[in-house]
Parts: structure tokens; sequence; C-alpha cells
């Protein structure tokens, strides 16, 4: 198995959105997002991205075969939906870069793949802006979830390690059909953030 990760910026990403959606509907399938989503509505949600001329992704390959993608984007070209938490708190969403999914088959974890997806996203913000921040926002589930699977391990301390802090008072909401409803739900999600410069403040 040779696994590489490697980075595509703006109009370079195109060739790869078709793969991201693809994994996301097979990833997000699972614990935590329980998301019973199609790769044509997935077309959409990523307009976003394609759009954006600093978005970025780092896209991990078996051979020649994507298995995992990591997205990000200025907070500035998301969705008002995730910028808002922000405004509402007085932040200035040019001040920070957004990291969107990162999916990975189950099969190649553990191997690094995650901890490249961070690095060469957040060298990615600091070479395209000048935002003093890296910030991504994770779904909330209450720890006696019906689904939440026996042994299942939240990836705060991950994130941790990487350097991102918790901020539960940012958190902003999204509408998906979870597995096993007939209708699309709210979820909240809240934030992670981790300084990309020494002089960042918030």
């Amino acid at each position: 198995m040779a696994l590489t990760v490697d980075f595509f910026a703006g109009e370079a990403m195109r060739p790869h959105l078709p793969a991201l959606a693809r994994l996301r509907v097979a990833v997000f399938r699972d614990w935590p997002y329980l998301y019973d989503g199609e790769v044509n509505e997935e077309t959409l949600h990523l307009s976003d991205l394609a759009r954006s001329p600093r978005g970025g992704m780092a896209v991990a390959f078996d051979g020649a075969v994507p298995v995992g993608c990591s997205t990000c984007l200025p907070l500035t070209d998301a969705g008002g939906g995730v910028r808002a938490p922000f405004e509402a708190a007085g932040l200035d969403p040019a001040d920070y870069f957004y990291f969107g999914e990162s999916v990975l088959l189950p099969r190649y974890r553990g191997q690094g793949v995650g901890v490249a997806f961070f690095q060469q996203r957040e060298a990615h913000a600091r070479r395209s802006s000048d935002a003093g921040f890296a910030c991504f926002c994770a779904v909330e589930r209450a720890a006696d979830h019906p689904l939440r699977p026996a042994g299942a391990v939240p990836l705060d301390a991950f994130w941790q390690r990487r350097g991102y802090t918790h901020h539960p008072e940012l958190a902003c909401t999204m509408r998906w059909k979870q597995v096993g409803e007939a209708d699309k739900v709210e979820h909240r999600l809240s934030f992670w953030i981790k300084p990309l410069r020494i002089d960042a403040e918030r």
C-alpha cells in the first residue's frame, strides 16, 4: 500500500471534488455524524469550496485511488451559517481560516494521515492569507445517545495535541438527514480554534 497525501489549491481542487463527495457520504454515515447523504446532494454542498480561489484540499491516495480528503477555505468564503457565530460574538471572519471536513476510510486510519491533513491545511492558510487563526467545528453528541457505539472515543485529545482549544460558546447549526430518520434534522456543531501566528490575539 503506497499511501501518500497531496495538496491541491484553487482550480486544482476541482477534479477531486467528486471523490470528496463520495468519501463524505461513506465516512459521515458512521458515528458521530450519522449522515444519511447522497452524492448528488454533496456536489451542491461543495460549491463554496469550489468557488473559493484560496480554498485548499489535502487528498490521501492509496496508489492512484483517493481514500481520504480534508478541506479548508477562508472563513469569509464559507457559508453564512458557519460565519454567523463569529459575527455574533464580534469576531472578524477575515481573521479565521475555516477547516472543513476530514474524511478517511477506516482501514487507513492510525497511519498519520490525520496529522498530515492538519499540517498541510495550516501551511496553506499561512501561505494564502493573513488569518491569525484556524478553526473547525464538530458535531455535539449526548453521552447517552442511543446510537453511540460501545467504546467510541471522541477526537478531543487528538485535536488538543494539534494545538486546538474547544470554544463551545461558538457554535453553528446544520441540517442533515440522520441515519434512521425520515427528514433532515438540526444539529449543533461547536468550534475549535488554534492560533496560526505567534502574535495572534482573540
